[in-house]
């Protein structure tokens, strides 16, 4: 804990200070953290939060060992500098799709952060995911949350070594897996284990294991919530995309105040009660550790965790569910009815996301459908300038890589067009391996007098004697004076 000593200097008109007085005031700056018990939870949100634990995971950890043809169906090869994804082949080239990939993420942030906060994060992120995983381990070891208070609170024994031992370890093996799955999607995952068995992996694949194996035990592990709190930025900016009509959990004060223990039987009015019984159960199940009913807060990550631990004691005292609940800010202060409620919530501006979201889905999937099947890039040589071959005929020389994007042997026919008599002197058909690429030198003629002195704009057309695509680059051709 921080601590600054302040001196106290005294006001104009009072005497001077005594010698006691003269020490100073000793104030902290900073509060020290306190650990968070999150309390098991089961509910209708708690059901979706494990299933996107499940299915994400299932696709994480899974996917690396599909195969497609004799091949990884996933794998980023940065070596051979080829994408695979099932059976699309992509080149750095086609970078173009990972900027309309990083766009479709935004703009789905967007959407459902307008319509119903933090969903990402109580649902999907991965910081929530494995915190749910490491939180489930470290209940069947250590217990529910009152066992593991009353063991962190005890002196270190035998039994409380074992099982702080035994979770340490499970984590470890989960985040040294999650490790090894991460780099298994940019190295071949079946060689790569084998690689591990035969302790024959590359320095950079050791790194790159332990980095993200330690960094998830870390986040996951101990850091948790402090991830969200301080070091995610999502957190920060969150209020520019809401607006009264979004949903997100909320507390309704009205209902619930003033709040109050009672029985079972207790009628809550002759009480001058609101419907909370002040459990606090809100606050024990929040992984973050906030108390949902001082409003909604920026550390809120909307898992709705607080919302189901309290249905579930509405349903024990009688009452009716909703104390704690997704709602918009204006259906709590109006009154409105779900069907309202949801009225507003499909707003223009949710609207225009949408429209604007599925328009760049659908410029991707039409583009990726028309996509040639192969890559061509046209070098001119600058060893070799326009020169006058036999015959009198003006001759520049190209370097053209050709890439072929499919998984079979291809041929493809070169010609240049643009100019009267322009012909490919070079052979003009390239076989090309299988996801391989090739240079090819191409001499390019063109009769002495068909063109006047200078640069000429010309094509290069290429076509795939063995499949359907077709490819037109852009080159010059320099006439010499």
């Amino acid at each position: 804990m921080t601590r600054k000593v302040i001196p106290i200097v005294p006001e104009e008109g009072y005497g001077p200070l005594l010698p006691e007085d003269s020490q100073g005031v000793m104030v902290s700056l900073y509060a020290s953290h306190e650990k968070i018990y999150p309390r098991s939870v089961s509910g209708l949100f708690s059901n979706w939060r494990w299933a996107t634990v499940f299915l994400t995971q299932l696709v994480f950890y899974g996917v690396p060992w599909l195969e497609w043809g004799q091949r990884q169906a996933v794998l980023f090869d940065l070596g051979t500098r080829r994408f695979y994804i099932f059976g699309l082949l992509l080149y750095p080239q086609d970078f173009i799709y990972l900027a309309g990939l990083l766009v479709i993420s935004a703009l789905s942030l967007f959407l459902f952060t307008a319509v119903a906060g933090r969903l990402w994060c109580g649902y999907a992120c991965p910081q929530t995911v494995y915190t749910e995983i490491f939180l489930w381990i470290e209940k069947k070891v250590e217990g529910d949350r009152s066992a593991r208070m009353r063991r962190d609170a005890q002196p270190w024994s035998f039994e409380k070594v074992t099982r702080k031992g035994a979770k340490h370890f499970l984590w470890l093996a989960v985040s040294l897996w999650t490790g090894f799955t991460f780099v298994g999607y940019f190295t071949p995952i079946k060689e790569l284990g084998i690689e591990f068995l035969q302790l024959s992996m590359s320095s950079w694949e050791v790194f790159w294991t332990f980095f993200y194996g330690f960094a998830t035990y870390g986040n996951a592990g101990f850091m948790r919530e402090q991830v969200c709190k301080h070091m995610c930025p999502y957190a920060r900016f969150q209020s520019a995309m809401f607006d009264k009509d979004t949903l997100v959990v909320t507390y309704d004060s009205e209902r619930g105040e003033p709040r109050g223990a009672r029985s079972r039987k207790a009628d809550p009015v002759a009480l001058n009660l609101g419907a909370c019984v002040d459990c606090t159960l809100c606050v024990q199940v929040c992984p973050t550790g906030i108390d949902i009913r001082k409003g909604l807060q920026y550390e809120c990550i909307g898992c709705g965790a607080c919302a189901d631990v309290c249905d579930t004691v509405m349903d024990k005292m009688g009452y009716a569910r909703g104390l704690v609940k997704y709602t918009t800010e204006n259906a709590m202060s109006q009154h409105w009815t779900k069907s309202q409620t949801w009225r507003h919530v499909l707003r223009p501006r949710v609207l225009v996301y949408t429209a604007i979201l599925v328009a760049v889905v659908l410029a991707m999937l039409v583009s990726l459908t028309l996509r040639a099947p192969f890559k061509v890039d046209v070098v001119r040589d600058r060893g070799v300038m326009a020169r006058i071959v036999s015959g009198g005929n003006i001759e520049n020389v190209y370097r053209l890589q050709v890439m072929n994007a499919t998984e079979s042997l291809q041929r493809y026919k070169i010609a240049a067009m643009g100019l009267p008599g322009l012909q490919v002197k070079s052979e003009n058909v390239v076989l090309v391996e299988s996801t391989q690429s090739r240079w090819v030198t191409v001499r390019v003629q063109l009769p002495f007098d068909a063109a006047t002195p200078g640069s000429h704009a010309i094509q290069f057309e290429i076509d795939s004697l063995d499949s359907s695509g077709h490819l037109t680059e852009k080159s010059v051709f320099l006439v010499p004076r």
